[in-house]
């Protein structure tokens, strides 16, 4: 006679079989988008201790700053279209030829209106400290080289070929990566040299990208859809600028009030911060697009709680991973890196706070509310920029700088998530 403990194990395991059944498809596109992850993460360090060890750490605190101002004003590109782009790939693929299309179109109506906004980013943090042919190049190959290589690889995702995406981020960092490696044995090795070179690694990625990555549809023009969708992906452009505003504005005034050197200092500690981050945009990537499917989703209060306390402690938990093996081997990233290697447990919060603003930010877009999420993002960077100017100038040394910085990203966190959840009290709007 069969008894009923005999049945559960055995029901245990169908139920257990079946799970994981239903989610092998996720579970496989996890792995092919976090496989894409783990290659950046190699690449970018490869690239990043190359580059390092070769600028002087003044040069290099030059150049990343203004790669984060590129970053920034690489999102007024098309005016924000890519939003569209990326929503079409998501949900309506048949129509990528017309929405790339489109891309095109805004990306040089656009141009003017991206040319003055660097030139007065120029004026403000760099006239002062960079001559603006070196500038004006290396905003060149972030905004018109390298962000077209991020549509592609959106593109790619959003049509839930989460492999060819990674391929393709993979390839992108491992081509700068082999640039720096080269730039190493450059002689000179000067920030001039230095962004010429950066200028070709990326136009090698973006002929990669659209010769190999990009979908093969037709492309065709059809205005009056551009129009009904402009509103929405200027809300996204704004958005975008403001949220990486508030997300490099911390190297821009360092810049400014501290000067090259603390800058390059600043710039190395907050880059070993970002490597931490890589694997966990994968993550809200995937979460964002099942949001756009599902936007109920995150209705219930433990499940958003348990996320974001993943995200936390991952985040700690790799910088603090890093930080142990910097003090016991403070050369492995070279000497340039090693004067920072003592500073980095001190910026133990930070990576996980960064990560959260961003998350935070990225479940308003996935949700159809660009327009709050552009005024949530506007009050973050405003409130980011009057706290950072008030630690600045304080004369702190770069300890005691780390140190408070925690505390100015506590209270964005805090900010972020009153601002986020209130908003998504209110119904999400269809995409």
């Amino acid at each position: 006679m069969t008894h009923a403990s005999d049945i559960r194990p055995a029901h245990r395991t169908t139920r257990l079989a079946s799970f994981l059944s239903e989610r092998r498809g996720l579970v496989f596109d996890y792995l092919s988008a976090i496989s894409g992850a783990g290659g950046r993460l190699v690449f970018s360090l490869v690239y990043f201790v190359a580059l390092a060890n070769t600028l002087s750490l003044g040069d290099f605190g030059l150049f990343a700053t203004a790669s984060a101002a590129g970053v920034m004003l690489s999102r007024i590109l098309a005016l924000g279209f890519i939003s569209a782009l990326y929503r079409t790939a998501t949900i309506r693929p048949n129509l990528i030829g017309v929405y790339s299309a489109g891309f095109i179109l805004l990306s040089v109506l656009s141009l003017p209106l991206l040319a003055a906004a660097s030139y007065a980013v120029y004026l403000i943090f760099f006239a002062s400290e960079l001559a603006p042919a070196v500038f004006a190049t290396v905003i060149f190959a972030e905004t018109l080289l390298w962000r077209p290589v991020e549509a592609a690889i959106i593109v790619n995702n959003g049509l839930g070929r989460f492999g060819r995406a990674s391929v393709l981020s993979i390839i992108g960092t491992a081509t700068r990566a082999v640039f720096a490696a080269a730039f190493f044995f450059w002689p000179g090795g000067n920030l001039v040299d230095w962004s010429l070179f950066y200028v070709a690694a990326n136009a090698c990625s973006a002929i990669v990208a659209f010769g190999f990555f990009y979908p093969r549809q037709r492309l065709r023009l059809r205005p009056a859809l551009y129009l009904r969708r402009l509103a929405d992906s200027v809300y996204v452009a704004g958005a975008e600028v403001l949220f990486y505003l508030q997300m490099e504005f911390d190297k821009l005034l360092v810049l400014s009030i501290g000067g090259p050197q603390l800058a390059g200092l600043y710039a190395i500690i907050m880059r070993l911060v970002d490597l931490t981050a890589i694997p966990i945009r994968t993550f809200s990537m995937m979460l964002v697009q099942r949001m756009m499917r599902a936007p109920q989703m995150l209705e219930r209060l433990r499940v958003r709680g348990g996320i974001e306390f993943g995200i936390f402690l991952v985040s700690t938990l790799a910088l603090l991973g890093l930080a142990l093996i910097l003090h016991f081997f403070p050369n492995a990233l070279g000497s340039s890196v090693a004067e920072a290697a003592p500073l980095l447990g001190l910026a133990i919060c930070i990576p996980g706070l960064r990560n959260l603003i961003e998350y935070q930010a990225e479940l308003l877009f996935a949700r159809g509310q660009t327009l709050v999420r552009a005024f949530n993002l506007a009050l973050l960077a405003t409130l980011k920029a009057v706290l950072l100017v008030v630690v600045l100038t304080r004369g702190l040394d770069t300890a005691s700088l780390i140190w408070w910085l925690n505390g100015v990203f506590a209270v964005l966190y805090l900010g972020s998530t009153l601002l986020t959840y209130s908003a998504m009290r209110m119904p999400a709007r269809a995409v």
